[in-house]
């Protein structure tokens, strides 16, 4: 019985694997860096998102082994004039079970003017690390070449590439469509192939924002996030009410997954916003799991230039 409860567990953890292998963010309307990179540059500033994660609080395995996600998400991105776009930058931290995901990705865009506002036009590249802890896996077949010695600490790099649009009228709506890991690139470990181990992703994304008549201190931005692997579809679908542009409150709900209550404000040049989600599926039956939690911390700022008015002499001499 044992020995099936550890079967369970792993060929769940390999679904998860490969069913989450770009990760699960609630504040996405917020993360637009990270799925498409055709928003580098868009604000016309040099913005910074951090997001930590912890999805899915008290989950363990048979063993007592911790194996819920842990994640944390760092994206830069800024307006370079000269290149006539934007420059962006994704630093990424996977914790899931055995198994830990790094990631970098580098981004440039191209912006123009389409009609009331601007599009982006962006590509991506990915350096892709991920690394499988096998000391810590029970064997159900004694011959497995990864487990056999006891397995080791296995670690491997991919590189893969991402394209986007993304299209934002300010303070209106915004509209994009990408697609990610589009190279499906592959790993080996103790030259066993897995492939593909980056499934490609698509991504559709759009927002508005609606002042409330008569009101305008008061103001509500639903927004819509579809992620597919053409094997699985999610969609994430939120709405958040703002009042003057400074506090925010909100609920999302996620297919198949969870619930989300969101809180946030902004201060200054920053963004601050706390997520809760309240499991729906069967992880958070049975006590299994207490849900998941994300803070996400935002700066931007933009650079002026000062010019100072220069004065020049001309004495002129007259005779």
């Amino acid at each position: 019985m044992k020995k099936i409860f550890i079967f369970l567990f792993l060929f769940f953890v390999t679904l998860v694997a490969f069913s989450q292998q770009e990760v699960q963010i609630s504040h996405n309307m917020f993360n637009h860096m990270d799925v498409n990179p055709g928003y580098a540059g868009m604000n016309d500033a040099i913005c910074a998102t951090l997001i930590a994660r912890q999805q899915w609080v008290g989950f363990k395995d048979p063993d007592g082994n911790k194996g819920a996600p842990q994640t944390y998400l760092l994206s830069l991105d800024g307006a370079v004039n000269p290149l006539h776009g934007g420059l962006g930058m994704t630093i990424m931290q996977d914790q899931l079970g055995f198994e830990k995901n790094l990631g970098v990705k580098l981004s440039y865009a191209y912006k123009t003017v389409a009609g009331p506002g601007n599009i982006g036009i962006g590509a991506q590249i990915g350096f892709l690390s991920k690394k499988i802890d096998f000391t810590k896996f029970k064997y159900i077949d004694a011959n497995d070449p990864l487990l056999v010695n006891g397995g080791k600490d296995e670690s491997n790099m991919a590189t893969d590439f991402a394209f986007g649009t993304f299209y934002n009228i300010p303070n209106k709506l915004y509209f994009g469509i990408s697609a990610t890991q589009l190279s499906q690139a592959e790993i080996t470990y103790s030259g066993i192939l897995a492939k593909p181990t980056f499934a490609r992703h698509y991504y559709v994304e759009a927002g508005y924002y609606y002042p409330l008549p008569g009101n305008p201190s008061l103001e509500i931005d639903p927004s819509i996030l579809i992620k597919s692997d053409l094997a699985s579809t999610q969609f994430d679908v939120s709405a958040l009410l703002k009042y003057n542009n400074q506090f925010w409150g909100g609920v999302s709900y996620r297919t198949v997954d969870a619930i989300v209550v969101l809180l946030g404000m902004n201060w200054k040049s920053f963004h601050f916003g706390y997520s809760y989600d309240i499991t729906t599926s069967a992880l958070g039956a049975k006590g299994r799991s207490s849900g998941s939690h994300e803070i996400m911390i935002g700066y931007c700022f933009k650079i002026i230039r000062e010019f100072k008015p220069e004065s020049y002499k001309n004495p002129r001499f007259l005779s």
